[in-house]
């Protein structure tokens, strides 16, 4: 996926890398609209999920989508998830988070995009990010239509 913003450069995503807690899914059920969004990404960008799986409902929750799930150990997870993103090419790779622990990934990635939902985000993972969204299917509709991507980002 090439996307050229005028004023911010170009971008050549291959990799979508997202947190499952509090961005894909709510107390550990996937939210309304993901599973759809996810299956029209797909065939573009080689989506990757990244969690603690807190609630232990991520692998049935992301049951049929064509991704990779990776449960992380609690230790460290900021520099497992920003090692995981650099083993892909992070310069390759568009991140979607909201947690402390996705601060790192959001600021080193092509495109970090943090998501404020009902468990919030983290101050510190919003000023990583370079777009903030209200709703992850909003965040994932970006990446579907790129000229979206350009009126916010563009100088």
């Amino acid at each position: 996926m090439d996307i050229l913003i005028p004023g911010y450069g170009k971008l050549d995503l291959k990799y979508l890398v997202m947190d499952y807690n509090g961005t894909l899914a709510i107390d550990g059920i996937l939210i309304r609209g993901v599973k759809e969004a996810l299956a029209k990404l797909s065939p573009y960008l080689s989506l990757h999920v990244l969690t603690a799986d807190t609630f232990g409902k991520a692998k049935s929750g992301l049951e049929g989508v064509e991704c990779t799930l990776s449960i992380l150990a609690e230790k460290d997870q900021p520099a497992g998830k920003l090692a995981y993103i650099q083993s892909l090419g992070a310069e390759n790779t568009v991140s979607i988070g909201n947690g402390r622990n996705d601060q790192l990934m959001l600021k080193a990635s092509g495109l970090g995009i943090a998501v404020i939902l009902e468990e919030g985000a983290s101050r510190e993972t919003v000023q990583s990010a370079d777009i903030v969204c209200t709703s992850i299917v909003s965040a994932l509709n970006l990446l579907l239509n790129p000229l979206r991507l350009t009126a916010t980002l563009r100088a």
